[in-house]
């Protein structure tokens, strides 16, 4: 009797001391003015080129990106992953839902088309909010520019654990 209660209070130690480590490990940021200097350079490093990526904050495989659009991209599908973004700079429109025409795999984790049919078109303007789930089709319309800063979120397996591929 006397051993487990040892050694339930050695457990006890050990959790605490793990939730301490867990909470002592800061959160990362990114500041507007380092954003808008971040946008600035993807701007100039583009030259002709119609897409730039630049991770911002990461967490393992986990990454808030800024997405720099000057033409549109392929309509895309991710199966396995939502994509989240708030729009930062310019403006567009996201056409999202309905079926993706001539659907190819291009990459893991990514499917693109020539089209989508039956979606629904939205005008996204700075400080608007977009959630794609997993497996949903979307397109950006351009105008001019449009800035994202966005992130996949892995669809979760039963559990809470990510999905694997």
């Amino acid at each position: 009797m006397r051993l487990l209660r040892h050694l339930l209070c050695l457990g006890s130690a050990v959790s605490m001391s793990s939730a301490v480590i867990a909470q002592t490990i800061p959160a990362d940021a990114a500041s507007a003015s380092e954003i808008r200097a971040r946008v600035a350079v993807l701007a100039e490093r583009m030259g002709a080129s119609s897409f730039a990526y630049d991770p911002l904050l990461m967490d393992g495989e986990t990454v808030a990106a800024l997405e720099y659009w000057k033409a549109p991209g392929k309509p895309a599908v991710h199966p396995d992953a939502a994509e989240y973004a708030i729009v930062i700079e310019g403006a567009g429109t996201l056409v999202s839902g309905g079926a993706l025409v001539a659907p190819r795999t291009t990459k893991p984790g990514l499917v693109e088309g020539h089209g989508i049919e039956g979606g629904t078109s939205r005008t996204l303007s700075p400080g608007d909010i977009i959630l794609i789930p997993a497996g949903v089709p979307h397109w950006f319309g351009i105008e001019g520019k449009l800035v994202l800063l966005g992130m996949k979120l892995p669809r979760l397996a039963s559990g809470g654990q990510p999905a694997r591929r």
